[in-house]
């Protein structure tokens, strides 16, 4: 049951855990958009009393959703990604929005590293020979070692600066693309993604999803990187060329991916499943319980804020 009948009403258009349903539902009236067997003419029934959306990142809310709620004064993200939510709609009628940086960065950090690991010394693969028998008539394949290598960082925020450190201690020689050089990093900066590819071994992708980063691993820097050249992708799937990706994949034109997010999500490309260079991972770059906690947590910070009228936790420009 709701705390009161007079409680703000939110929207969600997913669920979120039930650490999370539970103190939500106590506070607010929710209307659980992803029940309804006809979600147009369930948000048309609510919309007049719709004051928040609690979403996640990879659901967003479209400029569709937006325009049909004419209440709508927030919209809380579970996640860091925004480039689902229509950023200008809000901005136009003067919507905040939330997030949940910093609390995830550790975890993505350590999927890529341990991705990369997973890619080069070809752990799957390894656990795949051991559990069919193939030991025992003779050793496995012989692989890459990830020490002394050069590995380029496409995005060097708060993420990206995170997995920098990570991979520190493994005695690579780090590379990184942004913009603009961070003036408290040593390591080298890349204006050009196409250079950075053609310099490092390893290329992991950070980058922030949306328009200005769409396909920006390309054909060219696909070809830059090489037949030598891996890559690991834990930022959004639209910031590869997966077409690209898959022809490069399939003619050896790389040395191989792992990968954490796709187009099509959870439905991908069944090209990929054929590989054998390849590592995937079902986008859970921040699937630790600890971490959907704080990222829930933080949620709820953002709703009890804005509802009392104070200044939001994490709000996104």
């Amino acid at each position: 049951m709701n705390a009161t009948a007079t409680s703000p009403h939110v929207l969600m258009p997913g669920a979120y855990p039930e650490w999370d349903m539970a103190p939500m539902q106590a506070a607010y009236t929710l209307h659980r958009l992803w029940e309804a067997p006809d979600r147009q003419a369930f948000i048309a029934e609510h919309a007049p009393h719709i004051r928040a959306v609690a979403t996640r990142g990879e659901l967003g809310a479209n400029a569709e959703l937006i325009a049909a709620l004419p209440k709508l004064e927030l919209i809380a993200c579970y996640g860091v990604g925004t480039d689902g939510i229509d950023l200008a709609a809000c901005r136009a009628r003067g919507i905040r929005v939330s997030n949940t940086p910093d609390v995830l960065n550790g975890d993505v950090a350590d999927l890529a590293v341990g991705l990369t690991l997973a890619l080069q010394r070809r752990i799957p693969a390894g656990d795949r020979f051991v559990r069919s028998g193939a030991w025992a008539n003779g050793g496995m394949p012989l692989t890459r070692r990830v020490f002394g290598q050069r590995i380029g960082i496409a995005g060097f925020g708060r993420i990206g600066s995170t997995i920098a450190r990570r991979l520190s201690g493994f005695d690579v020689e780090l590379g990184y693309f942004s913009r603009t050089p961070k003036q408290d990093s040593q390591h080298r900066h890349f204006a050009s993604l196409p250079a950075m590819a053609d310099w490092c071994d390893v290329l992991i992708v950070i980058l922030p999803g949306g328009e200005a980063t769409r396909g920006i691993v390309n054909a060219e820097v696909l070809q830059a990187l090489g037949p030598k050249g891996w890559l690991v992708n834990v930022s959004r799937g639209t910031t590869v060329d997966e077409g690209a990706l898959l022809q490069a994949l399939e003619a050896r034109a790389i040395a191989g991916a792992a990968l954490d997010v796709f187009l099509n999500e959870p439905r991908i490309d069944p090209r990929f499943a054929a590989l054998d260079n390849v590592v995937l991972h079902p986008h859970h770059g921040s699937g630790t319980e600890q971490t959907r906690r704080a990222m829930g947590e933080l949620v709820r910070r953002n709703l009890e804020a804005h509802f009392a009228g104070q200044p939001l936790v994490t709000p996104v420009a």
